[in-house]
Formats: C-alpha cells, structure tokens, sequence
C-alpha cells in the first residue's frame, strides 16, 4: 500500500521530485530518465511508470533551463524505440503460451487480452495508436511480437510512434509549461494529462463490455 501511495504521489508531484532528481544525479539524471521511459514501454512488469505526464513534465523544466531540450529529444525518443524493440522480441521469443499465464504480482493477464483485443481491431496502427493509451502501450508491441506482424513492419510503426509520442509531450511541455497558468497549477496540470491519457483506455474497455453484455443477451 505505501508503495502504491508513493508513485501517486510521485505521478501528481513531478514538479516536487524531478529538481529533486536532477540536482542529486546532475547528468546522470538523462540515464535514469532514459531507463524510466524504457522500462515503461519495454517490459510488461513495470505499466504503471510514468509516460505522458513525466514527458510533457521535463519538457517544462527543459524550457527553464534545468535539463537540455535536445539530449531529451534525442536520449529518450531512443530510450522509447529501443523499448518497444524489447518488448516485441520478448513477446516473440514467449509466444502464444503466455496467454495461459495465471495473474502474478507483477503480470495482469486481463491488460494482455485488453491489448490483444485492441490489436485484433486495429491491426499494425495499433503500435503508433497505443503510444498515446497508458497501459496498452505497454502491452501492445509485446502483443505484436506474440502475433504474426514481421520485424520490418513493426520497426516502421515503432519509430513513427515513439518518435511522435516523445515529441509531442516534450515539445508540449517545453512550449507550455512556462506559461503562469500552467505553471503555478503544475500539479493540476499533470493530473488533467494523467487523466486524459486514460480516459481512451477506460472508454475501449466499456465499450468492449458492452458489446459482450449485448452478445450475451
């Protein structure tokens, strides 16, 4: 139960922890924010770090100088490609089997079904789509590599999506997060985009029960 407090508190707090990080690790901070976003698109243990709301977050503390725009862009659009890539060869390497998995402490079986349910729908797009859904953006390159789609074809759709993905909320951040308004309700803010980033994820999930409450009827 702590645990779970201290990453809300560290989610909705960013702006609290983040000066905390940078002036303790100095430039070693970019290490730590790289593995961050590649463990949050690279295994499917760890769904829950932080994605949007860490992106749009130090791109507002780029624009004040505390971390540079350009090693983000270039470090983390890297740390969110070379994620997906981990996680398609982990899904490719454990197969279909790994839908017999039970529930563990760290593996939610219901979020791979959720995804696989997304992927059926939306076919080879689902890995740019899903960029943008916590949860199912980390399942869905580790549904890709359990599936059919060829190497080639989901490295296209990893690139175009971790690259749009890392832009948008970085660039977001850098060019809006100065702004007094955002600034002075940074929490506020980062809420609303924790919320919004989970609101298509909780309206495909209803939408998928309804169908199977309709089927059933």
């Amino acid at each position: 139960m702590n645990v779970i407090i201290y990453f809300v508190d560290f989610f909705i707090h960013l702006d609290k922890y983040l000066p905390l990080i940078i002036q303790s690790f100095g430039i070693w901070a970019y290490v730590i924010l790289f593995l961050v976003i590649f463990c949050e698109t690279g295994l499917v243990v760890t769904p829950v770090l932080p994605g949007d709301s860490l992106l749009f977050a130090l791109g507002a503390f780029a624009a004040q100088g505390a971390l540079n725009i350009e090693i983000l862009l270039i470090s983390l659009c890297l740390a969110a490609v070379a994620g997906d890539t981990v996680n398609y060869l982990i899904g490719n390497f454990l197969g279909p089997k790994v839908f017999h998995y039970q529930d563990s402490r760290f593996f939610k079986k219901e979020y791979l079904l959720r995804t696989h349910q997304f992927y059926e729908k939306h076919g080879g797009k689902t890995i740019i789509i899903a960029r943008f859904i916590p949860i199912i953006r980390t399942f869905a390159p580790f549904v890709a590599g359990i599936g059919t789609m060829k190497y080639p074809k989901f490295i296209t759709y990893n690139i175009v999506g971790g690259i749009a993905w890392v832009c948008l909320f970085l660039l977001a951040g850098y060019f809006f997060g100065g702004i007094p308004a955002v600034k002075n309700n940074f929490t506020l803010v980062i809420m609303a985009i924790i919320i919004i980033s989970v609101m298509p994820g909780i309206f495909e999930y209803w939408r998928q029960k309804r169908e199977a409450s309709r089927a059933k009827s």
